[in-house]
Protein backbone atom coordinates (compact mmCIF):
# COMPACT_ATOMS: atom_id res chain seq x y z
CA UNK A 1 0.00 0.00 0.00
CA UNK A 2 1.32 3.43 -0.92
CA UNK A 3 1.48 5.91 1.94
CA UNK A 4 -0.23 9.21 1.19
CA UNK A 5 -1.73 12.12 3.09
CA UNK A 6 -5.22 10.76 2.49
CA UNK A 7 -4.32 7.39 4.01
CA UNK A 8 -3.02 8.94 7.22
CA UNK A 9 -6.27 10.24 8.68
CA UNK A 10 -6.25 9.08 12.29
CA UNK A 11 -6.56 11.15 15.44
CA UNK A 12 -3.42 13.28 15.30
CA UNK A 13 -4.19 14.46 18.83
CA UNK A 14 -2.96 11.04 20.00
CA UNK A 15 0.33 11.31 18.14
CA UNK A 16 3.64 12.45 19.64
CA UNK A 17 4.37 16.06 18.74
CA UNK A 18 7.60 17.73 17.67
CA UNK A 19 9.28 17.80 21.13
CA UNK A 20 8.67 14.10 21.68
CA UNK A 21 10.04 13.18 18.24
CA UNK A 22 13.05 15.48 18.69
CA UNK A 23 13.74 13.89 22.07
CA UNK A 24 13.75 10.45 20.43
CA UNK A 25 16.05 11.71 17.66
CA UNK A 26 18.57 13.01 20.18
CA UNK A 27 18.48 9.70 22.02
CA UNK A 28 19.10 7.69 18.86
CA UNK A 29 21.67 9.97 17.24
CA UNK A 30 24.74 8.79 19.24
CA UNK A 31 24.06 5.11 18.48
CA UNK A 32 22.94 5.48 14.85
CA UNK A 33 25.00 8.18 13.16
CA UNK A 34 28.19 6.84 11.64
CA UNK A 35 27.23 3.24 12.42
CA UNK A 36 26.44 0.45 9.97
CA UNK A 37 23.23 -1.58 10.09
CA UNK A 38 24.75 -5.06 10.23
CA UNK A 39 21.34 -6.70 10.31
CA UNK A 40 17.78 -5.41 10.06
CA UNK A 41 14.78 -7.37 11.28
CA UNK A 42 11.12 -6.80 10.40
CA UNK A 43 9.34 -9.26 12.65
CA UNK A 44 5.98 -8.87 10.94
CA UNK A 45 4.86 -7.95 7.43
CA UNK A 46 3.35 -4.63 8.39
CA UNK A 47 2.86 -1.94 10.98
CA UNK A 48 0.25 0.58 10.03
CA UNK A 49 1.09 -0.17 6.42
CA UNK A 50 2.93 -3.11 4.83
CA UNK A 51 6.71 -2.92 4.77
CA UNK A 52 8.23 -2.57 1.32
CA UNK A 53 9.25 -5.97 -0.07
CA UNK A 54 12.92 -4.93 -0.17
CA UNK A 55 12.79 -3.11 3.20
CA UNK A 56 15.32 -5.36 4.98
CA UNK A 57 17.59 -5.72 1.94
CA UNK A 58 17.88 -1.94 1.42
CA UNK A 59 18.88 -1.41 5.06
CA UNK A 60 21.28 -4.30 5.61
CA UNK A 61 24.92 -3.23 5.38
CA UNK A 62 24.12 0.47 5.08
CA UNK A 63 25.84 3.15 7.16
CA UNK A 64 23.63 5.81 8.71
CA UNK A 65 25.33 9.04 7.69
CA UNK A 66 22.97 11.33 9.61
CA UNK A 67 19.77 11.23 11.64
CA UNK A 68 17.43 14.18 11.23
CA UNK A 69 13.84 15.17 11.83
CA UNK A 70 11.24 16.75 9.58
CA UNK A 71 8.06 17.76 11.40
CA UNK A 72 7.03 14.58 13.26
CA UNK A 73 9.16 12.24 11.12
CA UNK A 74 12.58 10.79 11.91
CA UNK A 75 14.81 10.61 8.84
CA UNK A 76 17.92 8.42 8.68
CA UNK A 77 20.18 9.18 5.71
CA UNK A 78 21.92 6.07 4.39
CA UNK A 79 25.19 5.81 2.49
CA UNK A 80 23.28 4.25 -0.42
CA UNK A 81 21.42 7.51 -1.07
CA UNK A 82 18.23 6.21 0.49
CA UNK A 83 16.44 7.77 3.45
CA UNK A 84 14.64 5.73 6.09
CA UNK A 85 11.50 7.65 7.09
CA UNK A 86 10.09 6.68 10.51
CA UNK A 87 6.89 7.77 12.25
CA UNK A 88 6.12 6.81 15.85
CA UNK A 89 2.36 6.66 15.40
CA UNK A 90 0.28 6.61 18.59
CA UNK A 91 2.37 4.27 20.72
CA UNK A 92 5.66 3.65 18.91
CA UNK A 93 8.95 4.00 20.77
CA UNK A 94 12.59 3.04 20.40
CA UNK A 95 14.74 1.21 22.91
CA UNK A 96 18.54 1.04 22.72
CA UNK A 97 20.23 -2.10 24.04
CA UNK A 98 23.99 -2.30 24.62
CA UNK A 99 26.19 -4.64 26.62
CA UNK A 100 27.13 -1.82 28.97
CA UNK A 101 23.66 -0.38 29.46
CA UNK A 102 22.27 -2.11 32.51
CA UNK A 103 21.09 0.94 34.44
CA UNK A 104 17.71 0.88 36.11
CA UNK A 105 15.26 3.15 34.29
CA UNK A 106 14.52 6.45 36.01
CA UNK A 107 11.43 7.48 37.92
CA UNK A 108 9.51 8.19 34.72
CA UNK A 109 9.98 4.65 33.43
CA UNK A 110 6.98 3.28 31.56
CA UNK A 111 6.17 -0.38 32.38
CA UNK A 112 5.35 -1.05 28.70
CA UNK A 113 9.10 -0.95 27.96
CA UNK A 114 9.25 -4.56 29.17
CA UNK A 115 6.57 -5.81 26.75
CA UNK A 116 8.70 -7.59 24.14
CA UNK A 117 5.70 -8.97 22.24
CA UNK A 118 5.45 -5.62 20.45
CA UNK A 119 9.12 -5.38 19.40
CA UNK A 120 8.43 -5.28 15.67
CA UNK A 121 11.62 -3.87 14.09
CA UNK A 122 15.24 -4.30 15.23
CA UNK A 123 18.38 -2.67 13.84
CA UNK A 124 21.62 -4.43 14.85
CA UNK A 125 24.35 -1.80 14.59
CA UNK A 126 28.08 -2.24 13.95
CA UNK A 127 28.78 -0.81 17.41
CA UNK A 128 27.08 -3.82 18.97
CA UNK A 129 24.00 -1.84 19.96
CA UNK A 130 20.52 -3.05 19.06
CA UNK A 131 17.84 -0.46 18.31
CA UNK A 132 14.37 -1.84 18.89
CA UNK A 133 11.11 -0.30 17.67
CA UNK A 134 8.19 -1.25 19.93
CA UNK A 135 4.63 -0.39 18.89
CA UNK A 136 1.65 -2.00 20.68
CA UNK A 137 -1.01 -0.29 18.57
CA UNK A 138 0.94 -0.56 15.31
CA UNK A 139 0.08 2.94 14.08
CA UNK A 140 3.73 3.72 13.44
CA UNK A 141 5.29 3.13 10.05
CA UNK A 142 8.60 3.08 8.21
CA UNK A 143 9.32 3.73 4.56
CA UNK A 144 12.53 3.86 2.52
CA UNK A 145 12.70 6.69 0.00
CA UNK A 146 15.46 7.61 -2.44
CA UNK A 147 16.82 11.00 -1.36
CA UNK A 148 16.47 12.31 -4.91
CA UNK A 149 12.74 11.56 -4.68
CA UNK A 150 12.08 13.31 -1.35
CA UNK A 151 10.72 16.46 -2.97
CA UNK A 152 8.00 14.39 -4.60
CA UNK A 153 7.17 12.30 -1.53
CA UNK A 154 3.50 12.93 -0.61
CA UNK A 155 4.21 12.61 3.11
CA UNK A 156 6.70 15.48 3.02
CA UNK A 157 6.03 17.67 0.00
CA UNK A 158 3.32 19.87 1.50
CA UNK A 159 4.88 20.47 4.91
CA UNK A 160 5.38 24.03 6.10
CA UNK A 161 8.46 25.47 7.81
CA UNK A 162 9.99 23.99 10.95
CA UNK A 163 8.88 26.08 13.94
CA UNK A 164 12.40 26.03 15.38
CA UNK A 165 14.08 26.69 12.03
CA UNK A 166 15.64 29.99 11.03
CA UNK A 167 13.03 30.70 8.37
CA UNK A 168 10.09 30.55 10.75
CA UNK A 169 9.44 34.02 12.11
CA UNK A 170 6.57 36.44 12.63
CA UNK A 171 6.70 37.66 9.03
CA UNK A 172 6.43 34.14 7.61
CA UNK A 173 3.59 33.19 9.97
CA UNK A 174 1.70 36.39 9.18
CA UNK A 175 2.10 35.81 5.46
CA UNK A 176 0.76 32.27 5.78
CA UNK A 177 -2.25 33.41 7.83
CA UNK A 178 -3.16 36.52 5.85
CA UNK A 179 -6.76 36.36 4.63
CA UNK A 180 -7.37 32.99 6.31
CA UNK A 181 -10.96 32.52 7.48
CA UNK A 182 -10.09 29.75 9.95
CA UNK A 183 -9.46 30.07 13.66
CA UNK A 184 -5.95 30.75 14.88
CA UNK A 185 -5.74 27.33 16.49
CA UNK A 186 -6.83 25.56 13.31
CA UNK A 187 -4.21 27.47 11.32
CA UNK A 188 -1.42 26.48 13.71
CA UNK A 189 -2.45 22.82 13.51
CA UNK A 190 -2.33 22.95 9.71
CA UNK A 191 0.97 21.25 8.84
CA UNK A 192 1.16 23.34 5.67
CA UNK A 193 1.38 26.51 7.79
CA UNK A 194 3.92 25.22 10.29
CA UNK A 195 5.21 21.65 10.56
CA UNK A 196 5.26 19.56 13.71
CA UNK A 197 2.92 21.46 16.01
CA UNK A 198 0.09 19.52 17.64
CA UNK A 199 -2.77 20.11 20.02
CA UNK A 200 -0.82 20.25 23.28
CA UNK A 201 1.80 22.79 22.28
CA UNK A 202 -0.60 24.95 20.29
CA UNK A 203 -2.79 25.29 23.41
CA UNK A 204 0.26 26.15 25.50
CA UNK A 205 1.68 28.67 23.01
CA UNK A 206 -1.66 30.44 22.59
CA UNK A 207 -1.99 30.72 26.36
CA UNK A 208 1.52 32.12 26.77
CA UNK A 209 0.90 34.69 24.06
CA UNK A 210 -2.54 35.56 25.54
CA UNK A 211 -4.29 34.91 22.23
CA UNK A 212 -7.67 33.26 21.95
CA UNK A 213 -7.81 29.95 20.05
CA UNK A 214 -11.03 31.30 18.50
CA UNK A 215 -9.32 34.42 17.11
CA UNK A 216 -9.27 34.62 13.32
CA UNK A 217 -5.89 33.57 11.94
CA UNK A 218 -5.94 36.56 9.60
CA UNK A 219 -5.55 38.92 12.57
CA UNK A 220 -1.86 37.97 12.72
CA UNK A 221 -1.32 39.99 9.54
CA UNK A 222 -1.68 43.66 8.72
CA UNK A 223 -3.54 44.80 5.60
CA UNK A 224 -0.23 44.54 3.74
CA UNK A 225 0.33 41.00 5.09
CA UNK A 226 3.01 42.13 7.50
CA UNK A 227 3.26 40.74 11.04
CA UNK A 228 1.23 42.28 13.84
CA UNK A 229 2.39 42.37 17.45
CA UNK A 230 0.17 39.31 17.97
CA UNK A 231 2.24 37.37 15.43
CA UNK A 232 5.52 38.36 17.06
CA UNK A 233 4.25 37.40 20.50
CA UNK A 234 2.96 34.07 19.24
CA UNK A 235 6.19 33.09 17.48
CA UNK A 236 8.16 33.87 20.64
CA UNK A 237 5.76 31.71 22.64
CA UNK A 238 6.03 28.81 20.16
CA UNK A 239 9.82 28.93 20.36
CA UNK A 240 9.79 29.06 24.15
CA UNK A 241 7.31 26.24 24.74
CA UNK A 242 8.93 23.87 22.21
CA UNK A 243 12.44 24.44 23.55
CA UNK A 244 11.26 23.98 27.13
CA UNK A 245 9.42 20.78 26.21
CA UNK A 246 12.45 19.34 24.41
CA UNK A 247 14.65 20.01 27.42
CA UNK A 248 12.07 18.24 29.59
CA UNK A 249 12.07 15.17 27.32
CA UNK A 250 8.62 15.85 25.90
CA UNK A 251 5.24 15.16 27.48
CA UNK A 252 4.04 11.73 28.59
CA UNK A 253 0.27 11.91 28.70
CA UNK A 254 -0.18 8.70 26.77
CA UNK A 255 2.60 6.53 25.39
CA UNK A 256 5.61 8.73 24.80
CA UNK A 257 8.82 7.35 26.22
CA UNK A 258 12.43 8.37 25.69
CA UNK A 259 14.95 5.90 24.28
CA UNK A 260 16.29 5.42 27.82
CA UNK A 261 12.92 4.07 28.92
CA UNK A 262 12.10 7.21 30.88
CA UNK A 263 8.98 9.27 30.40
CA UNK A 264 9.14 12.91 29.45
CA UNK A 265 7.92 15.26 32.13
CA UNK A 266 6.90 18.51 30.43
CA UNK A 267 3.30 17.68 31.39
CA UNK A 268 4.25 18.89 34.87
CA UNK A 269 4.89 22.32 33.32
CA UNK A 270 1.59 22.65 31.49
CA UNK A 271 0.06 26.03 32.20
CA UNK A 272 -3.29 25.40 30.54
CA UNK A 273 -3.48 22.03 28.77
CA UNK A 274 -5.51 19.45 30.72
CA UNK A 275 -6.08 21.98 33.54
CA UNK A 276 -9.82 22.50 33.13
CA UNK A 277 -11.37 24.12 36.19
CA UNK A 278 -8.07 25.32 37.64
CA UNK A 279 -7.11 28.93 38.30
CA UNK A 280 -5.37 30.72 35.45
CA UNK A 281 -1.60 30.93 36.04
CA UNK A 282 -1.24 34.39 34.50
CA UNK A 283 -0.18 36.90 37.14
CA UNK A 284 -3.11 39.10 38.14
CA UNK A 285 -5.70 37.07 36.21
CA UNK A 286 -8.68 35.74 38.15
CA UNK A 287 -9.90 33.54 35.28
CA UNK A 288 -10.60 29.81 35.31
CA UNK A 289 -9.24 27.45 32.65
CA UNK A 290 -12.01 26.22 30.38
CA UNK A 291 -12.21 23.42 27.85
CA UNK A 292 -14.22 23.26 24.65
CA UNK A 293 -14.14 21.10 21.54
CA UNK A 294 -12.64 22.76 18.50
CA UNK A 295 -12.19 20.94 15.18
CA UNK A 296 -12.74 17.66 17.00
CA UNK A 297 -10.07 18.30 19.64
CA UNK A 298 -10.09 19.54 23.20
CA UNK A 299 -8.99 23.16 23.52
CA UNK A 300 -7.89 24.49 26.91
CA UNK A 301 -7.77 28.24 27.46
CA UNK A 302 -8.48 31.12 29.81
CA UNK A 303 -11.36 33.17 28.36
CA UNK A 304 -10.43 36.12 30.58
CA UNK A 305 -6.83 36.76 29.52
CA UNK A 306 -6.72 35.15 26.06
CA UNK A 307 -8.26 37.61 23.61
Amino acid sequence: MALSRQSLKVNDALMPELPEVETVRRGLQPVMEGERIVKAEARRKDLRFPFQKDFVARLTGQTVTSLGRRAKYLMADLASGDVLLMHLGMSGSFRVITDEDTKTPGKFHHPRAEDRAHDHVVFHMSSGAAIVFNDPRRFGYMKIIARRALDDEPLLSGLGPEPLGNEFDAAMLAGSCANKKTSLKAALLDQRVVAGLGNIYVCEALFRSHLSPRRLAATLATKKAGPTDHAKRLVDAIHAVLNQAIEAGGSSLRDHRQTSGELGYFQHSFQVYDREGENCQTDGCSGIVKRFTQNGRSTFWCPKCQK
